[in-house]
C-alpha cells in the first residue's frame, strides 16, 4: 500500500511518500520536486506541471494558473470577478453557477470546471507517485487550506474522486506543518506537564496564515488558527508589477497592461528579482528583451526600495498574529518558538514583523516549500495499516463557528444554537435529542459571516424524514447526531427515533427499569419545543444512547438546553407524595427501539452524481488521449534518433560494415527520411513513424550486427581456445598417468578427448570460413553461438575433471594402558611411515605426496 501526502498550492506543488522508514519529498521526470500547478491545453493533448509553465507565456489564452482559489465558488462571487482581470485564459459561468474556465483543446471550445482543472493536476501528481513509487497510488492526504470552508473542502474531495484517488483526510496547512515538527521532537513535555506552546507561521503564495499548538508527548493540540486569505507572495509580486507597468510608460512609452504575453513576462521577472532581494540588499537589474513592439526595457531596485514599496503589505503581517493571540488567550512569552514556513516568509521584511510581533528570533528549522506535504505524507502513514509509525494524537480546530436553526410548530418561533465554536476541537460529534411529531429541517450557518472570506454564511439544509408521533399521542424523541468530521465538513451524520413498544413478560426487571427512566417526558410547558438536550463524543466512539444533559463538549453551554439533573427534585417530590397513597395497578411493560431516520442533504456546494460520473468519463478519455499522443510522440522521436544515429555512424564505425552502394543508398534514405520528418510526416499517427522505422531497420538493423559480431566474435573465440587447451591438457596429463587424475575412469576421460576434438575440428572451420568473409557481408558464426559451444564443452566435461578424489581412510593408533603401543610405531617407522599412514616430510619442506593439491583455474 502506497502512502501519499498532496501539498496542492495555488502556484506550486509538492508530493510526499513514506519509505524507507522516513518521509521522502519526490521529484518529476524533470529532477524537480517542485511542479507548477499549471495546465496547458494544446490541439493534441494538454501538458501538465513544468512542461505547462513553460508555455504560460506563447499559450497564455490556454494556460490555466492560479485557480485553486475558485473551489465551491460562484462565477458571480466578487473574489471570482476581481481575479478575472489578472487573468490571461476565459472565466464563464457553468449551468450550476459554478466558475467555468474556457479554452482551445483539440481544436475545439471546450468549458472546464474548478473541480476537473484540479483533477487534471492531481492526475499528474498521481503519476509522478506512481513512478517513483513503481506501484499503484490510491490513498493519500490533500492539504487545503485552514480557512477553507465546507463548500471549498467538499469542491477539493470532488477532485480528487474524479482521478480516483481516495483522500483520507483533507489535512489543513498548518496542521501538516505542526504533525511534521511535533513527531519528531524527543523531548516534548509528558501528558501531565504543561504542553509547550509553538506558532507556527505560513506566507505563500497566495495567503497567509497563522496557527498556535500545544504539544506534549505523542500529542497536538490546535489551539487557535488566523489568517488573511489574500496576502501572499502574489501581492508582493503586484506591487512590483505596478512599480515597472509605471516606469516603462514614462521611459518608453509601452502599456505593459495592453498585452497579456508581455504582462505575464514582466510578473515572471518580477518574481525572479523578488526572491533575488531576499539575499542580497543592492541595486539589482531587471532587464528584458524584446520586451514590446521589439524594444528592450531595463529597470533596477533595491531591497531598502522594495520594502518601501510594500510598506502596507507588511503592515497587514499583525493583524492576524493579533488575532491569534486574542483568540487563544496567549502572551507572547508563553509561545517557545515561532517556526515560519511558505516562499514568501524569505523575504526579510516578512521575518523582522513577526520577530518583532513575537520578541524572539524566528525559527527555520523546517522546509519552507515541503513542510505541508511532509505532515500530509506523516498524517497519511499514521491512517495507513500497513505502516506502523510512533503514536501521535492529533486534535484541530474548527476555524468558524457553527450554528443550526430549526423550525417549530408555532409559526413565529424558530430554535438556534451554536453547535460548534471558533477553535472547537475537531473531528467531533454531538448528539442532540429533539421532541416532534412530524418530519423537521435543520439549517446549518455560520455564526459570524464577517469572518468568514465566502460570501455565502449558509452551509447547507437537512431534512430530517419519516418522524411520526407515538401511538399514545405523544410525540417522539429523535436523536440528531451533528459531526464535523475528519475533512473538516460540517454534516448530520445520522438521525433516529426512539419508539415505545409493548415488551414480551420474559423481559428482565433492570430492562423494564431502564425502559421506564428513557420514557420520561420533559415538563410540559410552552417553550418545551425548545427544549434540546445535548450529548458529545470524540470522533471515532459511538455517541451515548441516552442523553444525560451534560456538556462535555468545549463549547459553552447553550441558555435553551434543558438537564436532566434539573428535573431530578421533581422526581423525588412526586415520589415523596405517593408513599401514603394506596399502590397503583402494575404498568405495562415497554421497551424502546430506536428507529434510523432518513436524512436529506441540501448543501450550498455539491455536484450532483451525474455530473460527477461525467467528470470521471471524460478526464478518463483525457488520460487515454495524452498517453496515446505520448506514444506517437515516441514514435516520431525514436524514427529522428535512428536517422541521426546511423547517419553520424555510417561516416564512422560502421563504415567498413556496408558495401559502397548501400552506402550511398542507405544515407540517400536518410535524408529523405529526415525531409519527411519536418514537412507531411510532421503531423502523422503513430503507425506511421513505426512503419518508417522498420524499413530504416531492414537495411540499419543487418550493419549493426556485423559491427557488433566483429566487437565479440574475436572474444569469443579466444575464451573457446582457451578452454580447449585446458581440458586437452588435462587429457595430456592423465595420458601420461599423471596421479593427479589417476581416479578418473579411462571411459569418462575419452569423452572429453572426443569433445575438445570435434569442438577445435569446429572452431578452425569457421574460423577460417570466417576468414574469407569481407567485413560487409553476414558473418559465418555469431558470438552467441561460439558461447553456446563453450557452455556445451564444460557441461561434458566439467563433472569429468573435477572428480574429487576418493578419501584414504587412517588407521586407528592402537592405545595401551600404558599408553601407545610403541611396537607398531616403530614398524610403522621402519616401513617409511607416520602413525597416521602418510610418509615423512621431506628435508626440503615438501608436502606429501599424497596430499599435493592441483590448482584449476575455471576459465568460464
Amino acid at each position: 500500500m502506497s502512502v501519499v501526502g498532496l501539498d496542492v498550492g495555488s502556484q506550486s506543488c509538492y508530493i510526499a511518500v513514506a519509505r524507507a522508514g522516513g518521509i521522502e519529498t519526490i521529484a518529476n521526470e524533470f529532477s524537480d520536486r517542485c511542479t507548477p500547478s499549471v495546465i496547458s491545453f494544446g490541439s493534441k493533448n494538454r501538458t501538465i506541471g513544468v512542461a505547462a509553465k513553460n508555455q504560460q507565456i506563447t499559450h497564455a489564452n490556454n494556460t490555466v494558473f492560479n485557480f485553486k482559489r475558485f473551489h465551491g465558488r460562484t462565477f458571480n462571487d466578487p473574489f471570482v470577478q476581481k481575479e478575472k482581470e489578472n487573468l490571461s485564459y476565459a472565466l464563464v459561468p457553468m449551468k450550476n453557477g459554478g466558475v467555468g474556465i474556457k479554452v482551445m483543446y483539440m481544436d475545439e471550445e471546450h468549458l472546464f470546471s474548478v473541480e476537473q482543472i484540479t483533477a487534471m493536476l492531481l492526475t499528474k501528481l498521481k503519476e509522478t507517485a506512481e513512478n517513483n513509487l513503481k506501484k499503484p497510488v490510491t490513498d493519500c492526504v490533500i492539504s487545503v487550506p485552514s480557512f477553507f470552508t465546507d463548500a471549498e473542502r467538499r469542491s477539493v474531495l470532488d477532485a480528487a474522486q474524479i482521478v480516483g484517488l481516495n483522500c483520507l483526510r483533507l489535512m489543513n496547512d498548518m496542521t501538516a506543518v505542526a504533525l511534521n515538527y511535533g513527531i519528531y521532537k524527543p523531548d516534548l513535555p509528558g501528558l501531565d506537564e504543561k504542553p509547550r506552546i509553538v506558532v507556527f507561521v505560513d506566507m505563500g503564495h497566495s495567503a497567509f496564515q497563522v496557527s498556535a499548538c500545544a504539544f506534549n508527548k505523542g500529542k497536538l493540540k490546535v489551539l487557535g488558527t488566523a489568517f488573511d486569505p489574500f496576502l501572499g507572495g502574489k501581492n508582493f509580486d503586484e506591487k512590483l508589477v505596478e512599480h515597472f507597468c509605471a516606469e516603462f510608460k514614462t521611459k518608453y512609452k509601452l502599456d505593459v497592461k495592453s498585452k497579456i504575453r508581455a504582462l505575464l513576462r514582466l510578473y515572471q521577472e518580477c518574481e525572479k528579482l523578488k526572491k533575488q532581494m531576499s539575499s542580497i540588499s543592492m541595486d539589482l537589474p531587471l532587464n528584458i528583451e524584446c520586451f514590446m513592439n521589439d524594444q528592450d526595457v531595463m529597470g533596477k531596485m533595491n531591497r531598502a526600495q522594495f520594502e518601501e514599496l510594500c510598506a502596507e503589505l507588511l503592515q497587514k503581517i499583525e493583524v492576524p498574529l493579533h488575532s491569534l493571540m486574542e483568540q487563544t488567550q496567549l502572551k507572547v512569552e508563553d509561545v517557545s518558538a515561532v517556526e515560519i514556513v511558505g516562499g514568501t516568509t524569505r523575504i526579510p521584511g516578512v521575518k523582522e514583523k513577526i520577530a518583532k510581533f513575537f520578541e524572539k528570533d524566528v525559527s527555520t528549522t523546517l522546509n519552507a516549500d515541503e513542510a505541508v506535504a511532509r505532515g500530509c505524507a506523516l498524517q497519511c502513514a499514521i491512517l495507513s495499516p500497513a505502516f506502523k509509525v510512533r503514536e501521535f494524537s492529533v486534535t484541530d480546530a474548527v476555524p468558524f463557528p457553527i450554528s443550526l436553526v430549526w423550525s417549530h410548530d408555532s409559526e413565529y418561533t424558530e430554535g438556534v444554537h451554536e453547535v460548534f465554536g471558533r477553535n472547537h476541537a475537531a473531528p467531533f460529534s454531538k448528539v442532540l435529542t429533539f421532541f416532534r411529531s412530524g418530519p423537521f429541517e435543520l439549517e446549518a450557518f455560520y455564526s459570524d459571516p464577517q469572518g468568514v472570506p465566502y460570501p455565502e454564511a449558509k452551509i447547507g439544509r437537512f431534512i430530517v424524514q419519516n418522524v411520526t408521533a407515538q401511538k399514545d399521542g405523544e410525540k417522539s424523541r429523535v436523536k440528531v447526531k451533528v459531526r464535523v468530521n475528519t475533512h473538516g465538513i460540517f454534516t448530520v451524520s445520522t438521525a433516529s427515533m426512539v419508539e415505545k413498544v409493548p415488551a414480551e413478560d420474559s423481559e428482565l426487571p433492570s430492562v423494564e427499569a431502564d425502559i421506564e427512566c428513557q420514557s420520561q417526558r420533559p415538563p410540559e410547558n410552552p417553550d418545551a419545543e425548545k427544549n434540546v438536550q445535548q450529548d458529545s463524543s470524540e470522533a471515532g466512539t459511538q455517541p451515548q444512547v441516552q442523553t444525560d444533559g451534560q456538556q462535555t463538549s468545549q463549547s459553552p453551554p447553550s441558555p435553551e438546553l434543558t438537564s436532566e439533573e434539573n428535573k431530578t427534585p421533581d422526581a423525588d417530590k412526586a415520589n415523596e407524595k405517593k408513599v401514603d397513597q394506596p399502590p397503583e395497578a402494575k404498568k405495562p411493560k415497554i421497551k424502546v427501539v430506536n428507529v434510523e431516520l432518513p436524512v436529506e442533504a441540501n448543501l450550498v456546494w455539491q455536484l450532483g452524481r451525474d455530473l460527477l460520473n461525467m467528470y470521471i468519463e471524460t478526464e478518463g478519455k483525457m488520460i487515454m488521449q495524452d498517453k496515446l499522443e505520448k506514444e506517437r510522440n515516441d514514435a516520431k522521436n525514436a524514427v529522428e534518433e535512428y536517422v541521426y544515429e546511423f547517419r553520424d555512424k555510417l561516416c564512422g564505425p560502421y563504415e567498413k560494415f556496408i558495401c559502397e552502394q548501400d552506402h550511398q543508398n542507405f544515407l540517400k534514405l536518410l535524408t529523405e527520411t529526415e525531409d519527411w520528418l519536418y514537412e507531411e510526416g510532421e503531423d502523422q499517427a503513430k503507425q506511421a513513424y513505426v512503419d518508417k522505422l522498420e524499413e530504416l531497420m531492414k537495411i540499419g538493423t543487418p550493419v549493426k550486427v556485423r559491427f557488433q559480431e566483429a566487437e565479440e566474435r574475436p572474444k569469443a573465440f579466444e575464451d573457446l581456445g582457451q578452454r580447449l587447451q585446458h581440458y586437452a591438457k588435462i587429457a595430456a596429463d592423465f595420458r601420461a598417468s599423471d596421479e593427479k587424475y589417476n581416479h578418473i575412469d579411462e571411459s569418462e576421460m575419452k569423452k572429453v578427448e572426443k569433445s575438445v576434438n570435434e569442438v577445435m575440428e569446429w572452431m578452425n572451420n569457421v574460423m577460417n570460413a570466417q576468414a574469407r568473409k569481407s567485413l560487409d557481408q553476414d558473418p559465418v558464426v555469431r558470438a552467441q553461438e561460439i558461447k553456446a559451444k563453450i557452455k556445451e564443452l564444460k557441461n561434458i566435461c566439467e563433472p569429468v575433471v573435477t572428480q574429487p578424489k576418493p578419501k584414504i581412510e587412517s588407521p586407528k593408533l592402537e592405545r595401551t594402558p600404558n599408553g601407545p603401543n610403541t611396537d607398531k610405531k616403530e614398524d610403522d617407522l621402519d616401513q617409511g611411515k607416520n602413525n597416521f599412514g602418510a610418509e615423512p616430510p621431506h628435508q626440503n619442506g615438501e608436502c606429501y605426496p599424497n596430499e599435493k593439491s592441483s590448482v584449476h583455474m575455471d576459465l568460464d
